[in-house]
């Protein structure tokens, strides 16, 4: 498994390139149809536009998706606009596991590129955990041997040995290295060996992960499912490197064909990513629990937004404050810049919410705009809606301290309702 990522990560890195910024349409391109279908069908939100009276020339224009993508012979760079140590920060404060003294390890100025930044942050990380050796944690192994250890699996021992004693079936607890955060760390080198690392400090690194983690079993692991950690003393100091696998493995693209074209990446879509810090950091400043600052996946049960009274117009807002079974807050997290008086389609959303909630307002947060907020107060209704925004141009302790100031809104809207 370590030669084969290490040769992986080792290919030639001679591809035509494509820089491209998020939401900015780039200059032409040339394009074969195989890698412009390729590259539509992999990255979400993008367009292209023809260029007049050329057959293969194309203008490209990114959405929200930013990261990476390699299509056959073509490596496609998607920059976001806050850059990619704000990104990575803000991304890995939305998880949950951040600690606050990890808040400047993107800053890699060689690396221009998503997954080399990536690399280099889970090297660094992966250094500090493994610097008192593997994590070593108890296995519950069931297997066939000619002595007893741990237990015998006296169902198992008549069944398939028909009162033969030997060999016996037994469970045992094994004390090993080969346990889910070294699979998830693993399975994280894995996958980025699949792109071409640019930066020969990220690929060496990557190696000597590898090599460490040899005699770990490598796990796949889906996207969409990856496994959660909780963390105590004994596995405190893997905290940093788990935290990296877990995004590096949550945002990886699966390789896929489209005809004989093979396309790979690592994409990050900044809707997902904005709405998640919002939450976690809004939760973190209230010091409140999942169970009563809940996303929008949360709302099951009893907890569920309906608009109509036959309950058949489902509401899906991203914020919402419980307490017992009554909401006493709602927001919605939208990843644009506002014009200071909010977009009309959002405003008529979040009334929408306050209206099924039967709160007196709500509150929608934009990723950039006015500083200060600004308040719609809807006639004959008499429904408060607050526009709000975020900046995210500055450092992470930055935007913290703004989303403080979004919390005291909160508290507010909240007190109103109660």
């Amino acid at each position: 498994m370590v030669t084969t990522t290490r040769r992986t990560m080792n290919r030639a890195s001679a591809m035509r390139r494509l820089d491209l910024q998020e939401y900015q349409t780039s200059c032409p391109y040339d394009l074969t149809v195989e890698e412009r279908d390729a590259l539509v069908g992999v990255v979400e939100s993008l367009t292209l536009e023809p260029v007049a009276g050329k057959s293969s020339k194309y203008t490209i224009r990114p959405g929200s998706f930013v990261g990476a993508v390699e299509i056959g012979e073509l490596s496609v760079l998607i920059k976001p606009k806050i850059g990619i140590p704000q990104l990575l920060s803000l991304a890995s404060y939305a998880t949950g596991k951040f600690r606050s003294h990890e808040r400047n390890q993107f800053q890699f100025e060689e690396a221009d590129a998503l997954p080399d930044v990536l690399a280099i942050a889970l090297i660094a990380a992966a250094r500090r955990a493994f610097a008192r050796g593997l994590l070593h944690g108890y296995r519950t192994k069931e297997e066939t041997l000619q002595t007893v250890r741990g237990r015998i699996r006296f169902d198992d021992q008549i069944r398939r040995r028909f009162g033969i004693v030997i060999p016996i079936e037994v469970t045992y607890d094994e004390f090993t290295d080969d346990i889910l955060e070294n699979w998830l760390v693993k399975a994280a080198v894995v996958r980025l060996g699949e792109m071409r690392i640019r930066s020969h400090r990220a690929r060496s690194g990557l190696g000597w992960i590898a090599s460490m983690l040899e005699n770990v079993s490598h796990v796949e692991f889906d996207s969409q499912n990856v496994k959660d950690i909780e963390f105590n003393r004994l596995n405190e100091h893997y905290r940093g490197v788990v935290t990296l696998s877990l995004l590096i493995l949550r945002h990886s693209r699966f390789e896929s064909y489209r005809g004989n074209v093979r396309a790979f990446g690592f994409l990050m879509d900044m809707n997902q990513v904005f709405q998640e810090f919002v939450t976690q950091a809004l939760r973190e400043e209230l010091d409140l629990p999942e169970s009563e600052f809940c996303s929008d996946s949360q709302l099951e049960g009893s907890r569920r937004v309906f608009l109509d009274e036959e309950r058949r117009l489902r509401l899906r807002p991203d914020l919402t404050w419980w307490r017992g079974g009554r909401c006493l807050f709602v927001g919605d997290v939208k990843y644009k810049i506002a014009d200071g008086r909010g977009n009309h389609a959002d405003l008529y959303q979040l009334l929408a919410y306050a209206t099924a909630l039967d709160l007196p307002g709500g509150m929608l947060i934009y990723a950039k705009g006015e500083t200060k907020p600004l308040v719609h107060q809807v006639m004959h209704v008499g429904k408060r809606l607050e526009v709000a925004a975020l900046d995210l141009s500055g450092t992470l302790d930055h935007v913290l301290d703004d989303v403080a100031r979004l919390a005291r809104s909160v508290r507010e809207l909240r007190d109103e309702a109660q």
